[in-house]
């Protein structure tokens, strides 16, 4: 057996001690190592790997301003802003989920699909998108579809809040209004115009999440709210824009015309109360319905949806624009009481020969009558008279050629001669419409001006810029006038323009226009339309058009109606837009004797004096009532035997009538020859007989001339000779 040999401790102990002295130097190294590391990650990347753990845990959300609403003059909503919310889908996140909880995209989609209410098909083919990182699976969802879904706890889902913008009345005032892109930022018509004041600014909110991105209890964080947009108050009175659009769109349908357009305004102060283009669209769906427009593209013919015509489209006007030559004409002293017109069809200017409309001439004309007949050479005598550099003066001077500085996009301005490139021709054809183009609101502009008495007013279609404070008041922050360029035209020259509209609007041509009991001024136009192609005027494509005003003697209202391509086979203004005047103006006075319209607009029916002399008293102010006029009686007895004005005299409904009674039995017979031109000949015929008139007549439809002149004092019993006409013949 072996014998053992004794541990060498010395030897033991070295080697022990040279093992500890290399752990300790390891362990030391290893120390040293892991407090550099630490002093790099604290010191040097310290700051960046505290924001990368901030990232894994807080969130930053914008929070959305809510866009301002637009509402019309009377603060009915126009244009307003809803909350929705919109879900993402981190697709990495959500196939892991998947994995995870070992179910299918399948039953992934369908219980979303449920939840939101859509279909299946359209959420899974989202779902199995297999090249995309992130999503958008559904848009403009309300709150409680959103409570649903989270309900699920689908993982690699994210939310957001946001705004849609809601048109309530659809395509109604749908090119003024305007629409927005995908971002909430205005692309056309008030919401671009508006855009800075409507959007607001935008919040922040930082805070923390989770995995699957919900909020965490008790971490603190920053929240910037944001400021919601400002509110814009129209000069629109939805129940006169209501009409326009109906009549518009009747418009449009009866002629079978490419468009038809309609402006409503205040003339002393520039407000559009109304502007209605037909056909519309729906800005709730704003790509939708382009392919019934115009254009070479796609996006042309979106464009053409979204166009406001009113603004944007020029053309030459025709005879509306007979009105601002007669205005300069007048201006000048060119126009006198014994002036003679003499309209043989035509005028020429060395071997060109200019028509007149009427082929066979107008014969010898006043002043009065070349408006009325809407008569060319008439016109062009009066171009001849003020001469190209004066006719141009006034032509700017009421603003044509440049824009009208409406608060819309997009306006066009038109193009007006220079003075030294007018020929004897193009001063003939200027006159009475032609050459110069313009847009629908430059004309109805200048046309204010004759009603306001002169003055030349910027139009436009904001009242206010305003927001609500913490408690709910109003704040207006913004008032908005049109700027007004005074005296452009003389109150004669105005008053007796409107005195010759009245005219024209209630005879011949315009005479589809008449609506009893209200004075109406106006004149139609029917302007031949350029075929882009060959340079020329077209032989079928024509704008019928109308410019008028109510009340005659103190204008409230402006109104002007275009139809652009009448395709029925009628394309005179007298036969397409006078009657669409007609019906806006019987809808129009409807509405102001409703007791809302009586408190917005102070437009006051005429009324015809009755005969009430002979009656009793209580007889006479019972018809006099009735007839919307009031009274005072004076002297003893129970018999009226005066009145004071004299029956047939045309007055304003309220205003009082002086009877005197008596208990003798002479009366005075006189009567004043009322004013009969448009009415019908049930209506003469009844007025004639209360007024103790005898009559004879021929023709049928309406007045078109009466043997006495309106204003005429006459004695009870008088013949008066009425001559009738239907409307076709005007």
């Amino acid at each position: 057996m072996k014998k053992l040999q004794p541990f060498d401790l010395k030897k033991i102990n070295a080697q022990s001690i040279d093992r500890l002295i290399l752990v300790g130097i390891s362990i030391g190294v290893v120390i040293v190592v892991l407090l550099l590391r630490m002093l790099y990650l604290t010191i040097i990347k310290g700051s960046e790997l505290a924001e990368e753990a901030e990232t894994q845990w807080k969130s930053e959300m914008n929070l959305t301003a809510m866009r301002g609403n637009i509402v019309d003059r009377n603060g009915s909503i126009l244009v307003t802003s809803t909350n929705v919310y919109r879900i993402e889908v981190d697709m990495d996140t959500l196939r892991a989920y998947v994995d995870d909880e070992k179910t299918t995209i399948e039953k992934v989609s369908a219980n979303i699909a449920e939840a939101i209410g859509t279909s299946y098909d359209n959420i899974y083919k989202k779902l199995s998108d297999k090249e995309n990182k992130f999503i958008i699976l559904s848009k403009g969802l309300e709150k409680d579809a959103i409570d649903k879904v989270k309900a699920l706890e689908i993982a690699g889902l994210v939310y957001y809040d946001e705004i849609e913008r809601y048109y309530p009345n659809g395509n109604y005032l749908s090119q003024v209004l305007g629409t927005i892109n995908s971002e909430g930022v205005g692309l056309t018509g008030l919401e671009l115009q508006y855009d800075d004041y409507l959007s607001g600014l935008s919040g922040i909110r930082i805070g923390g999440i989770d995995a699957n991105s919900n909020d965490l209890p008790f971490v603190s964080g920053k929240q910037t709210n944001a400021i919601n947009g400002k509110d814009i108050v129209t000069t629109i009175d939805e129940n006169l824009q209501y009409y326009a659009e109906l009549v518009a769109k009747e418009g449009l349908e009866t002629h079978k015309a490419k468009r038809v357009s309609i402006t409503i305004m205040n003339p002393n102060n520039g407000e559009i109360l109304a502007m209605a283009n037909a056909p519309g669209y729906d800005p709730n769906n704003p790509y939708e319905g382009y392919e019934n427009f115009e254009g070479d593209t796609e996006n042309d013919k979106i464009q053409n949806m979204w166009r406001n015509s009113i603004v944007s489209d020029t053309y030459e006007p025709g005879s509306t624009f007979k009105i601002i030559t007669m205005a300069a004409a007048m201006e000048e002293g060119l126009i006198h009481d014994d002036d003679v017109f003499v309209c043989n069809g035509s005028k020429t200017f060395g071997d060109v020969h200019v028509h007149c409309w009427n082929l066979s001439g107008h014969g010898a004309q006043t002043a009065a009558e070349i408006l009325k007949n809407s008569c060319n050479v008439g016109f062009m005598e009066l171009g001849e008279r003020l001469g190209a550099e004066k006719l141009n003066e006034y032509i700017k001077k009421l603003g044509f050629g440049s824009i009208t500085g409406i608060d819309l996009p997009g306006e066009a301005e038109g193009i007006v001669k220079s003075t030294n490139s007018i020929s004897d021709i193009d001063l003939a054809t200027i006159a009475f419409g032609q050459t110069n183009t313009l847009n629908a609101l430059q004309l109805l502009t200048a046309v204010n001006a004759v009603a306001n008495g002169g003055n030349l007013i910027q139009p436009h279609i904001v009242k206010e810029i305003t927001h609500k404070d913490s408690n709910g008041n109003t704040i207006v922050d913004k008032t908005i006038e049109g700027k007004t360029t005074e005296n452009v035209l003389s109150e004669k020259t105005s008053a007796t323009l409107r005195e010759y509209l009245e005219r024209t609007a209630t005879q011949d041509a315009g005479a589809g226009t008449f609506v009893q009991g209200y004075d109406i001024g106006g004149k139609t136009g029917t302007a031949q339309k350029v075929d882009i192609e060959t340079g020329s005027y077209s032989a079928d494509k024509y704008i019928a058009s109308m410019v008028a005003m109510t009340p005659v003697d103190d204008p409230q209202l402006t109104v002007y109606i275009s139809v652009d391509e009448p395709s029925t086979g009628v394309y005179y203004g007298g036969q397409v837009a006078s009657p669409l005047m007609k019906k806006l103006f019987s809808h129009i006075f409807a509405y102001i004797e409703s007791p809302t319209g009586k408190a917005s607009y102070s437009i006051s029916k005429d009324v015809v004096i009755p005969e009430v002399r002979g009656k009793s008293v209580e007889e006479a102010k019972t018809i006099l009532e009735e007839n919307g006029l009031g009274c005072e009686v004076e002297g003893e007895g129970n018999t009226i035997v005066s009145i004071n004005p004299y029956p047939g005299t045309t007055v304003k409904a309220g205003s009082k009538i002086t009877l005197t009674a008596s208990s003798k039995s002479s009366i005075d017979n006189k009567i004043i020859m009322p004013d009969l031109a448009g009415t019908t000949v049930e209506f003469a015929i009844n007025l004639l007989d209360n007024l103790g008139l005898q009559y004879e007549y021929e023709g049928s439809g309406k007045v078109v001339e009466q043997s006495i002149s309106s204003g005429e004092l006459i004695s009870s019993g008088t013949k008066v000779k009425l001559v009738f006409k239907e409307e076709s013949e005007y």
